[in-house]
């Protein structure tokens, strides 16, 4: 099967020499000691892929995590949005519930717990899907670059795509909200938002939502298609406006910035990061800060982190977390702490270090009760066919 990394996946939808001499100039301070305490798989279907998963707790304890399932790979036509939840703080999950199930591909999964109870689940839907099945029904069946493809797989990959005329299909290309007020029993139908990035939206201290992303696939009204910004809501999810852009450093274009998540820090402040592949710190996270409740944002700069996408999370003690993927040696999933509101961060954290394929991470995290936290991230192991969810217990010392 062609494989399309999530580069080329994202790709469609010199930076300033003072800024390179500050961003060199910056010594991070010694990662906090941590301890590992338990590393293993929660997801109970070896034979499905998982991708891409979110993990939040909610104020009651419970833990929800929300990720891509039911799937044959990394890119096919049957990912489903499913729903998981723990109430012994990761130490045992319930069964998966499919929440959403489009006749296209529904891929990331971000969750949040609102102010005022109701859970928002994110996702958006893609037929990246497509060039595949072209490709590989346009090779005779004897052709040595041909896909690996019995009947029945073709089958499958046929049915799935026919269920939409190519009208159809397009109708259904968004980024996509869920709502609930019951604590999850019940949920809303899918409907659309203005962004969208892995991790979804957060809560901010005066009662907003706020959501950084990029506008994906289609145009609305005054927002262009690759916008990257935040959005807002004051009606705990119901509806969102645009509030400011993100405007790309010198340089680069924010066609190549991807996966935001924000945080609000300790002081008040905003802190987002950005998955870049613009020419200058392709590869790394890049950072912006905004003062003012998201009116304005500085132009991203880089913190000295190789490895993306990354979530943001406060500690209890005002500290900042971000754990990312890193798809180079070694392979796993890692941390940083900042103890001045995003200033500056720390050496990294290694959270796990044993992967054995760069088809990994999207960690995020949680923080218990008694300070210890959760990692949750997908990642293609030796011994499961398909990508599994894995999930960390670990504690800072320090």
């Amino acid at each position: 099967m062609m494989r399309l990394s999530r580069r080329q996946f994202l790709r469609g939808s010199s930076v300033a020499a003072a800024c390179t001499f500050l961003a060199a100039g910056r010594r991070a301070a010694a990662a906090p000691r941590a301890a590992i305490h338990e590393i293993k798989v929660i997801s109970d279907q070896p034979e499905l892929y998982h991708g891409w998963p979110t993990v939040a707790r909610r104020r009651n304890g419970q833990l929800l995590l929300a990720y891509s399932g039911g799937r044959e790979g990394h890119v096919c036509p049957f990912g489903r949005v499913e729903l998981m939840r723990s109430n012994d703080g990761g130490r045992t999950w319930l069964w998966p519930r499919v929440i959403m199930d489009s006749a296209i591909d529904d891929r990331d999964s971000g969750v949040v717990e609102t102010a005022k109870g109701s859970i928002l689940v994110t996702t958006f839907t893609s037929l990246a899907y497509e060039s595949i099945l072209k490709q590989a029904e346009s090779k005779p069946s004897g052709d040595k670059n041909a896909w690996p493809r019995p009947p029945q797989r073709m089958a499958r990959w046929r049915a799935a795509h026919d269920r939409l005329t190519a009208d159809e299909r397009n109708s259904q290309l968004d980024v996509w909200m869920l709502r609930s007020t019951d604590g999850g029993v019940m949920w809303s139908v899918p409907y659309r938002c203005l962004v969208n990035s892995p991790h979804g939206p957060i809560q901010l201290s005066d009662g907003r939502l706020l959501y950084a992303g990029k506008a994906l696939w289609k145009d609305s009204p005054g927002h262009p298609k690759g916008r990257v910004g935040v959005c807002e809501s004051s009606d705990d999810g119901q509806s969102w406006r645009w509030l400011a852009e993100v405007s790309a450093r010198p340089g680069d274009t924010v066609e190549q910035y991807h996966e935001l998540h924000a945080v609000e820090a300790a002081e008040g402040r905003l802190v987002l990061q950005i998955r870049n592949h613009n020419r200058a710190n392709s590869g790394e996270t890049l950072q912006s800060e905004s003062s003012d409740g998201g009116k304005t944002w500085s132009v991203p700069h880089p913190i000295g982190v190789w490895g993306l996408p990354s979530h943001l999370l406060r500690l209890k003690d005002g500290r900042l977390l971000m754990t990312y993927g890193h798809r180079r040696q070694p392979l796993g999933n890692q941390a940083r702490v900042s103890s001045d509101h995003g200033k500056t961060w720390s050496e990294p954290i290694i959270v796990s270090g044993d992967g054995t394929s760069s088809d990994l991470g999207y960690p995020s995290t949680v923080q218990l009760d008694d300070g210890s936290l959760v990692s949750v991230w997908y990642e293609v192991v030796k011994q499961f066919p398909r990508a599994v969810l894995r999930q960390a217990r670990w504690s800072l010392e320090g």
